[in-house]
């Protein structure tokens, strides 16, 4: 699925760009990884002299919201899970997977530990307590891929869940659902993934078995920079910045420690981590330039105060 984007890595960028690439459209389906990783692009494209428009769309509309030019680039393609849903703007070349910005990432169904101890360990222990678990499962907004993948298993009666029905809410409704039945010690499942804030809150299980609908090693995942067609050619110094652009579990999870656990601002946060982590700007910045051709590393490390 990844494809090779034309962008010549070596060198300085040059400051030719056109007025348009000043205005770097991103969409945000609400999830508070890409929230984390949305806000770290915005400090950096920020200092560089670029202004970052940040647009709430579910993953199907961002999807064309990026083939019809409405949208410059996305920081989820979270990859099995979208896999159907984005393979034919692949096949039709109307979007381009720049690079991976993040491995070593998580998305499957979980339990509360305390269910896990109960013996639900994996997609086939579901149905022996079905009473249990009401027959639900806890998705998040409606059209999301991995809701997508859900139906799919119940529609196939995959793990004899034919009769089970998936709840859909948002990010933030799924996880006080979770919050309410922790506290009462109710069992229930729901999609889980990492990184996020809810890992260390609900001491969760990562249920095994669920390869063909979320991919092996317990939904392990790789997220993709995905851009609209022709981006890469035009913006050639902001496609060198996006294709540096890797992320890692702990520096998100960090990011989203401070703005849920410490109430800190996500743009804060994002300057913070950064702060604190400064070496990943060299990488980063590499041959990248401000909007007006300038040492974009340096303008960086001045904005963020790092000398």
């Amino acid at each position: 699925m990844l494809t090779a984007c034309c962008i010549a890595l070596t060198g300085s960028s040059q400051a030719a760009e056109p007025q348009s690439c000043t205005q770097v459209r991103m969409a945000d389906p609400g999830w508070t990884d890409i929230d984390a990783t949305n806000a770290v692009t915005g400090v950096l494209l920020k200092a560089l002299g670029y202004q970052q428009n940040v647009s709430n769309l579910s993953v199907p509309i961002t999807y064309q919201g990026l083939k019809k030019g409405q949208i410059d680039v996305f920081l989820g393609n979270w990859m099995p899970a979208q896999a159907p849903l984005v393979k034919p703007f692949v096949d039709e070349r109307s979007i381009d997977v720049l690079h991976a910005n993040l491995t070593n990432a998580k998305f499957t169904l979980a339990v509360p530990d305390y269910v896990a101890a109960a013996g639900v360990h994996s997609f086939a222990d579901l149905v022996k307590h079905a009473d249990q678990f009401n027959g639900k499962i806890y998705g998040i907004e409606p059209g999301a891929p991995a809701n997508q993948n859900i139906k799919k298993m119940i529609s196939d009666k995959a793990f004899g869940l034919g009769d089970w029905k998936i709840v859909e809410s948002s990010e933030t409704g799924m996880l006080t659902q979770v919050e309410r039945a922790v506290r009462d010690k109710q069992w229930i499942v729901f999609l889980a993934w990492e990184p996020h804030l809810m890992n260390t809150k609900f001491h969760l299980t990562y249920l095994s078995g669920g390869d063909a609908y979320f991919g092996p090693n317990y939904g392990g995942a790789t997220v993709n920079t995905v851009t609209r067609a022709g981006f890469s050619s035009q913006c050639t110094n902001l496609a060198r910045l996006f294709q540096q652009l890797t992320f890692n579990v702990d520096l998100e999870n960090q990011i989203i420690t401070n703005v849920l656990q410490n109430k800190v601002d996500i743009n804060t946060a994002a300057s913070n981590a950064l702060k604190s982590n400064p070496t990943l700007l060299n990488t980063w910045l590499k041959g990248v330039t401000t909007a007006n051709g300038n040492d974009g590393l340096q303008a960086v490390q001045t904005q963020l105060g790092i000398h």
